[in-house]
Parts: structure tokens; C-alpha cells; sequence
């Protein structure tokens, strides 16, 4: 005898007897498509791992019959990508510095490899795009503390800034205040001084007292007219563009403690033929001399 099957009286759906504090189960089985497919992922997951390396085993791992290696094949490219890139790099090696730009195929080849180490290690202080920032130099315009050419760049790169290496480029400011050379008020006016040369300045009378002070200790490294001297690395400070900051508290600050930034000797960590292609980029970014 056939036993009568009980329908949900809301969707009209078959139940499948099951019921829990009132609610009762309703017989939805799933489409058989869905089952297919999923009979299907199963299938080549057994396969998968019968193909490719699969389950980890302690310290190895199972190869698979194919025996495919990630990791082989990574290397494999790096190895092609180095020789395909060995008659490139054994001419930058060999070309002097003044001439790469002269040629085409290692002046391309320099810019993209100077892109990809300038990306690595210098943008964390420079920026992408060697906007520079607080305290760290401003590659893409055309002004250089160090000078600008490629000779120049590649110096400041390889043996760095007040960095650990006998050949680094090193200056120093006095620590005006901080070392009692100047007063405070003098500082204030020298201060007003150095404002005056971008037309920033508020108090013209201060600025005239400054003007002496700064032609008495300020004129050897900075010129008389604040053009900077990049022999000594010190910056221009009649074009408005500041390291640390513009401002007359920021400026006072500066002639108080001084600055010394440092920037590291790249030679300890790249080798030449890289601070080359690095030299050639940076060159080309900030429009170089």
C-alpha cells in the first residue's frame, strides 16, 4: 500500500517526513547539472593530483608524473631573461658614462633598468616619481645641490652623502644657534634676510640687518645672492624651493641646529654597471644638465 506524500501547504512542495519544533524539511534535491559539474571538479582534482605536485609530505611534496616545478621554471626564465640581457649590460660595463646617452639601444635599455632599481631602493625616500618629500631632495626638477650632470649624479649615487665611504660627498652647516655663533634676534634677522630673497619676507627692517649677518657667514657656501653652490652641496635659496620648508619658523630652525641629511653609498650595494643605469634615469627624470 502506497503511502500517501505529504506536500507543504505554503509552497506545495513534497516534505520529507522530517520535522524539527514545527518545521518540517522540504524535499528540494538538487539540479543534476549542478551534481555534473560538481562530479566533474572531483574527477579533475584526482587527476590534478595525480599530474601535478599536490600534498605536502613532511619536507618533500608529491611530484606528480609530470614532474612541473614552479620554481624550475622561475628560475629557468631569470636565467634566459640574464642572458638575453648579458650583451647589454657587458656594453654599459665597458661604455663610458658620457657616452651611453650617445647611443640608442643602451640608452633605452638604461632608462628601463634605471626605472626598475630606481623603484626598488630609491623611491621610499625620493617617491615614484622623484617628487622627493620632507628632508629628501626633489629628482625631477632642475635643480641640484651636487650638480647635474651625469658625472655628477653617478658621484652623489655611488659614494652617497655623509654616508660610510671614504669618497662620500660631505658639507656641513655651522649650528649658528645652537653653538652660540649667532643670537636668537640675529638668527631672526638673518632668517628675515633669507625670506627676503624668494619675497616672502614681513619685516623689511630685519631683513637689512639680516643681509649682514648672512654676507658675514653665509655668503661662502650660499653665493651672495643665495644661488647655492653645488660644489659644496649647498642649495640655492632664491628659488623657492626648500627642503625642509619655506616658512620663518621652519628657516630659523635650520640656521639654529643646522641639517644633515645622508644619503647611503649605493656602491656597497649595487654594482656599477646598475649605478650607471640609475645615473642615466634619475638624469633623464629631473631634466639633468
Amino acid at each position: 500500500m502506497a503511502t500517501e506524500v505529504e506536500k507543504d501547504h505554503l509552497s506545495g512542495v513534497e516534505t520529507t517526513g522530517h520535522e524539527w519544533d514545527g518545521l518540517k524539511e522540504l524535499n528540494n534535491p538538487l539540479p543534476k547539472w549542478w551534481l555534473y559539474v560538481l562530479y566533474a571538479c572531483i574527477a579533475w582534482a584526482v587527476v590534478y593530483w595525480v599530474l601535478y605536485p599536490a600534498w605536502p609530505l613532511g619536507t618533500t611534496y608529491t611530484k606528480g608524473i609530470l614532474g612541473y616545478s614552479s620554481r624550475a621554471t622561475l628560475f629557468q626564465k631569470m636565467d634566459e631573461a640574464r642572458q638575453s640581457q648579458a650583451q647589454y649590460l657587458d656594453a654599459i660595463a665597458k661604455t663610458p658614462l658620457d657616452q651611453l646617452r650617445g647611443n640608442a639601444e643602451l640608452l633605452n635599455f638604461s632608462l628601463a633598468g634605471g626605472r626598475t632599481m630606481f623603484n626598488e631602493n630609491c623611491v621610499p625616500c625620493h617617491g615614484a616619481g622623484g617628487q622627493g618629500g620632507h628632508g629628501y631632495p626633489n629628482l625631477a626638477d632642475d635643480k641640484w645641490m651636487w650638480g647635474g650632470t651625469l658625472a655628477d649624479i653617478y658621484q652623489t649615487i655611488q659614494h652617497g652623502i655623509r654616508a660610510d665611504d671614504p669618497d662620500t660627498r660631505i658639507s656641513q652647516m655651522p649650528r649658528f644657534g645652537a653653538d652660540g655663533v649667532l643670537t636668537r634676534p640675529q638668527i631672526d634677522d638673518t632668517a628675515e634676510f633669507v625670506l627676503s630673497l624668494t619675497g616672502t619676507s614681513t619685516d623689511a627692517e630685519a631683513a637689512k640687518r639680516g643681509a649682514v649677518l648672512f654676507a658675514e657667514n653665509c655668503v661662502a657656501c650660499h653665493g651672495d645672492k643665495g644661488q647655492g653652490t653645488a660644489e659644496v652641496g649647498a642649495p640655492a635659496l632664491n628659488d623657492g624651493i626648500w627642503l625642509y620648508g619655506g616658512d620663518k619658523k621652519t628657516v630659523v630652525e635650520t640656521i639654529t641646529y643646522a641639517r644633515g641629511g645622508v644619503m647611503p653609498a649605493w656602491s656597497k650595494r649595487l654594482d656599477d654597471t646598475t649605478i650607471k643605469q640609475l645615473a642615466v634615469y634619475v638624469h633623464e627624470l629631473g631634466g639633468g644638465k
